[in-house]
């Protein structure tokens, strides 16, 4: 078998890799529980690529989250629910329900701009999916108002989508001072639990306190329009800058980190900070 262009030979590749007694035995053993952890690592590399502008690796990456899809495709053709193609028709369908302004008609042009007709769309969508989910026998979906909001979402972007959509309904702060307050009660809840007088700090109880506050500063960030992901990334960024140039020091020195004392990485830290301000 040779690469193509053509995301057929993909689709025959896998293919491949899943027949019994000739496929691969690793890829043979997986399902989707086992393959859903690579699919998320996989969209996390790309963006990662496309955050440090290299178009090389994007292009790798990418062909490996397309995998991913073809992969699930495959497993789910195997089971006779649906395959690539439908995945393709499903995709296609939806793009061009929800841009009538851009595939539609002169009328569909026209309404497909009006104020209210994109969630219009989506209700429709979901009453479909409804139906499709009976005709599969997956019995009613009862849907909760946050259930829109995957909680296969890392816990930061989670929370932020969680506060936006429960503030759609009026369940906000009316502004960023309340947040704050709130934030100074999450942490005296937090020291109370850690100083606790005459016994052992409850992990259970300081790990839901560390939740707490951390789901409160989110909060902050929303109502101060700030991306809490994207803040908490450029403080991870700032860290490896500040710790890179503790394991500079260390080196020109001959020596390594574990050489250091805690005195001399703090004063190579403060320098470094200094340059960052």
């Amino acid at each position: 078998m040779t690469p193509d262009r053509d995301i057929k030979r993909l689709i025959e590749i896998m293919t491949a890799l899943r027949t019994p007694g000739t496929g691969c035995p690793w890829d043979l053993e997986q399902d989707f529980a086992t393959i859903a952890p690579y699919t998320i690592e996989e969209a996390y590399e790309v963006a990662d690529a496309i955050q440090r502008g290299d178009m090389v690796d994007l292009r790798e990456e990418l062909g490996d989250l397309l995998l991913q899809v073809v992969y699930h495709a495959r497993l789910s053709e195997e089971q006779g629910a649906f395959a690539f193609p439908d995945v393709v028709e499903a995709i296609t369908t939806k793009m061009i329900r929800r841009h009538p302004h851009v595939f539609g008609d002169d009328n569909a042009r026209s309404a497909g701009i009006a104020k209210g007709m994109w969630e219009k769309i989506k209700q429709q969508e979901k009453l479909e999916r409804a139906s499709a989910r009976a005709a599969a026998g997956l019995g009613e979906e009862r849907r909760r108002f946050l259930d829109d909001v995957p909680a296969i979402f890392p816990a930061l972007t989670e929370a932020e989508k969680l506060q936006r959509r429960a503030a759609r309904v009026g369940f906000d702060w009316g502004s960023a001072g309340p947040v704050l307050d709130k934030i100074r009660e999450e942490t005296e809840e937090l020291a109370s639990e850690i100083t606790a007088d005459g016994e052992m700090p409850d992990r259970e109880r300081i790990a839901g306190e560390i939740g707490d506050l951390i789901f409160a500063v989110t909060n902050l960030a929303r109502h101060l329009d700030i991306d809490p992901e994207e803040a908490l990334k450029r403080t991870n960024r700032k860290f490896r800058r500040r710790f890179a140039a503790i394991e500079d020091a260390a080196e020109a020195d001959g020596r390594t980190l574990a050489d250091m004392s805690l005195d001399e990485m703090e004063a190579v830290w403060q320098a470094a900070k200094s340059q960052d301000a």
